[in-house]
């Protein structure tokens, strides 16, 4: 499709009146007449003696309006759209005397809305022998244009002017629709401001009218609504190779596809772009891909001659109500993740902007992308409209600078008080970190109260979204946001297995932190950095960490930090098969919890020190330890920890040839992580009594056992697990003589164990469910 709505003619020339007829598309070179005797609409066009003067007389009866300007020649894509429009227009099925067909098109800067309208008003030409009218309203320009002063343009074209003008707007189009009625013509009425600008210009029965407007105009009765979005990859595909040659794209079909996508599939951007190619018949496209990756200078990229993107998003931010604008520049400060409607009000400091976000969508600046987890409607800023805004809020009365970080702040408390509340309902929070400070601005108490009780789906739903926010507060200097957000999300992570997230996240925020000289976001960072290393077995990476974090907790005083830091160097004592120092860890912190009253501290830390004792074999005192942790997470309501105890319970039961509890200790976690809701743990819990049922020899519920478990572990990527269930599978088929099955099982099982031996990472969980820090 041609670039028609690209019109750099759109800013009226110096001195022209708010009447006169505007010019049309680029691609038509249809002009307006010069100073206020210039030719008309339709002495432009077949009728070069007819000029509507100041005091000029009428001109005779029968004179038709000129047609609209010429159709784009390569005008491309669009097949269910034209036909649906033309379909709309089209006199068949209409009945001669009946009022006038009314269709609308709306869509965002560069869509190429007035190159449809045009397009479609030939391809129906015929059945308007009364002619065609097009009108250029003016609806992005400064001041659009006065309805009565385009009844007078449009009279002119129709023969009546001078003397024969009536004086008011009411009068004017009462003969307006006389002069229309039984003489069937369409109108284009080309970038309409609302329906207020409109409605005088609705003609007469018989008639047609196709309205454009960047702004979705409900209000017509009866109107077809035909909202034009961007061209599909195929179709911007073929509209470049129109402009810079098919060949030429076909052999770097890749760059060019980078290239579309760079243009959001726009028309306007699209045909700069092959304009910009075209001019440069000896660049790889290669060359205007790398051009426009950068999207600081995208919007410098796409400009050709007169024809710019920059300025036609320019034109739509001008019309825009203050705090739409001011809202608009700072959205484009968010990242390129769909954000919920609370953002809006959240940039503005505002519990509720719905009536801005509402503007925004009526702009067709802000795009309605589906609904979130929570129901609610999910708003995306299309790239090039992110570019412009981003360059609106650094410029004067954007809300750049300090205002766009006051307004980034704003939305990383949101997100932050949203995901600890969050937090607070998943199963397990022990050891998590508050973020540091107050927020200054919390969501309102709807939105905070619509969280789901199971709060997994809407932490699956937001996860790209929330790591975003993270970075975004890094790169902003945002230090405490970056580290508090970081951490919120550290439980809901550690369930998932989501370690790839988790190490990006900390990564960002440590930085962030140590650039500002946070210490407390800097330990918290390591700490969580740390466990990331021990859940994949980074043992040296994990320790080392670890002992950091230590150390700067305690130069900070906080003997909790202190604590929890030193159970994580226990736990990689444990895992590196040093016990007796990871006794030693284990007991410093107990004591550090005990003075500090922290009973869920002190419960993990017995379950430690218990599962320390299972592999030393050492029954008795595993018992003790087990027995005391099982006492503490019942008197603290902690069911998760309890189920995790349960599971060492059951395997202190199996060592001590106790089937039968261990298989009750083992069920009975199971059934406490199901309802609340852990499959990771889970799956641990399941493993357990499938090894069990295989001692027993119930080979068919042992073998649905662990084999339920691996699939859990090959969702959540603990390729661990997924080691232990694979090879718990194949001494089964072995105890059961099916050895060639045995032997792939078992050959798979060495296999993932040397990946992981091997550095590979990927999601290893080797705590199984008594882990370290955080649980």
């Amino acid at each position: 499709m041609g670039a028609a709505d690209a019109r750099p003619g759109r800013r009226r020339a110096a001195g022209r009146g708010p009447g006169r007829l505007r010019r049309g598309p680029p691609a038509a070179r249809h002009r307006a007449g010069r100073r206020a005797g210039r030719r008309t609409a339709a002495g432009a066009r077949g009728h070069p003696g007819r000029t509507a003067r100041g005091g000029g007389r009428a001109a005779p009866a029968g004179h038709r309006p000129a047609p609209a300007p010429p159709d784009i020649p390569d005008f491309t894509g669009r097949t269910g759209t034209v036909s649906a429009l033309t379909r709309a227009l089209s006199r068949e099925r209409r009945p001669p005397d009946g009022p006038p067909a009314v269709a609308v098109v709306a869509g965002p800067p560069g869509a190429g809305k007035t190159a449809l309208a045009v397009h479609c008003a030939h391809a129906v030409r015929r059945a308007y022998p009364g002619g065609q009218l097009y009108l250029d309203l003016g609806g992005t320009a400064p001041t659009p244009a006065d309805p009565g002063e385009l009844l007078a343009e449009a009279l002119r074209a129709l023969g009546t002017g001078g003397a024969g003008l009536p004086p008011t707007t009411r009068e004017r189009s009462a003969l307006y629709r006389s002069l229309l009625a039984g003489r069937p013509a369409l109108v284009v009425l080309d970038d309409a401001a609302d329906a207020a600008q409109v409605r005088p210009l609705l003609p007469g029965s018989g008639c047609a009218v196709v309205v454009t407007s960047r702004r979705r105009i409900t209000e017509l009765p009866g109107a077809l609504q035909i909202d034009l979005d961007a061209l599909t990859p195929a179709e911007a595909e073929e509209l470049l190779g129109r402009i810079a040659g098919a060949d030429r794209v076909r052999r770097e079909r890749e760059a060019a596809a980078e290239i579309l996508r760079a243009c959001d599939h726009l028309p306007l951007a699209v045909r700069i772009a092959g304009a910009r190619l075209a001019a440069r018949p000896g660049w790889p496209l290669a060359v205007l891909r790398r051009r426009l990756a950068d999207e600081a200078n995208r919007l410098g990229e796409l400009r050709a001659g007169d024809l710019e993107v920059r300025g036609s998003f320019d034109r739509s931010y001008r019309t825009l109500p203050g705090d739409a604008a001011r809202a608009f520049g700072a959205l484009g400060l968010l990242g390129t993740r769909p954000l919920p409607g609370w953002v809006v009000g959240a940039v503005l400091g505002r519990d509720r902007a719905d009536d801005v976000t509402d503007a925004l969508v009526d702009a067709n600046l802000l795009r309605l992308a589906g609904t979130d987890a929570l129901g609610r409607p999910r708003y995306l800023l299309p790239g090039l409209a992110r570019c412009s805004a981003r360059e609106l809020a650094g410029g004067p009365g954007g809300p750049g600078g300090a205002g766009g970080t006051d307004a980034l702040a704003r939305v990383l408390d949101g997100w932050t008080v949203l995901a600890g509340s969050a937090m607070a309902r998943l199963p397990t929070t022990l050891f998590s970190l508050a973020p540091a400070g107050e927020p200054r601005w919390r969501p309102d108490g709807e939105t905070a109260a619509s969280l789901p009780a199971d709060p997994l789906p809407w932490f699956d739903a937001e996860r790209e979204t929330l790591a975003e926010a993270v970075r975004l507060a890094a790169d902003a200097g945002l230090a405490g946001a970056a580290w508090g957000l970081a951490a919120a999300l550290v439980p809901y992570f550690d369930l998932r297995c989501h370690f790839d997230e988790w190490r990006s996240t900390h990564r960002a925020a440590l930085e962030a932190a140590r650039r500002s000289g946070d210490r407390g976001g800097e330990a918290a960072m390591l700490r969580g950095l740390a466990q990331v290393g021990l859940y994949q077995d980074r043992y040296a990476e994990a320790g080392e960490m670890f002992a950091r974090s230590r150390v700067i907790f305690r130069e900070l005083g906080d003997a909790r930090g202190e604590a929890v830091s030193i159970c994580g160097l226990g736990a990689v004592d444990h895992f590196r098969g040093r016990h007796v120092e990871a006794l030693g860890h284990f007991r410093m912190a107990l004591a550090i919890f005990a003075a500090l009253e922290d009973r869920g501290g002190e419960a993990y830390v017995r379950q430690a020190v218990g599962r320390v004792c299972l592999v030393l074999r050492d029954l008795g005192r595993a018992s003790a330890w087990l027995g005391g942790a099982l006492r503490l997470a019942r008197e603290i309501g902690d069911p998760h920890r309890e189920a995790c105890v349960s599971m060492q319970l059951g395997r202190l039961h199996d060592l001590a040839a106790d089937a039968e509890e261990a298989m009750r200790f083992q069920g009975y976690a199971l059934d406490i992580f199901e309802e609340l809701g852990d499959r990771h743990c889970g799956a641990y819990a399941l493993q357990n009594l499938g090894g069990l049922q295989v001692t027993r020899g119930d080979r068919s519920h042992a073998s649905a056992q662990l084999q339920r478990s691996l699939e859990i572990f090959q969702q959540l990527g603990d390729r661990s697990g997924e080691a232990a269930a694979v090879q718990r599978l194949g001494e089964l088929h072995r105890s059961a003589g099916r050895t060639g099955l045995a032997r792939d099982y078992l050959h798979h099982a060495r296999a993932l164990r040397q990946e992981l031996r091997g550095g590979a990472g990927g999601g290893i969980r080797s705590a199984a469910c008594a882990p370290p820090p955080v649980r």
